[in-house]
């Protein structure tokens, strides 16, 4: 595991953006809510942050074909910054989140899965019992 491993649990705010580099390949973003509520002197305050997240290749792909605004989702990944100069000269930053593996929260909800086959690999197809063992 990497010094720089980070995991967050929060609500699609908007659809999975799906793009495609030059060279072809995949690219997912989205944002996500995640809120936080706690107590000062007896009363509920209501926080949410939202975080940036990027998921290339399969993944991106997967992410936008399953996932929709308001999901409960699950990223785990890596934080990354960068830093540009507006045309006007001041510098900015931006830290996101680059996800290595994604999925929804089973908290509140259940999910049906499917399963891919990996791309340019002819998966053997699997034979399930009958009955749950």
């Amino acid at each position: 595991m990497s010094d720089n491993s980070v995991t967050v649990v929060g609500t699609l705010g908007k659809d999975v953006e799906l793009r495609f580099t030059a060279a072809g390949k995949a690219v997912a973003s989205f944002g996500i809510a995640v809120n936080r509520r706690y107590q000062v002197n007896n009363e509920w305050q209501e926080q949410t942050s939202w975080f940036n997240v990027t998921a290339w290749g399969e993944l991106g792909e997967n992410a936008a074909a399953s996932l929709s605004k308001g999901s409960r989702i699950v990223v785990t990944g890596r934080l990354e910054q960068s830093e540009w100069t507006t045309k006007e000269g001041e510098k900015r930053t931006k830290i996101e989140v680059i996800a290595d593996d994604l999925g929804p929260s089973l908290k509140f909800a259940t999910a049906a899965l499917e399963r891919r086959p990996k791309t340019g690999v002819s998966a053997p197809a699997l034979e399930l019992p009958e009955e749950p063992f």
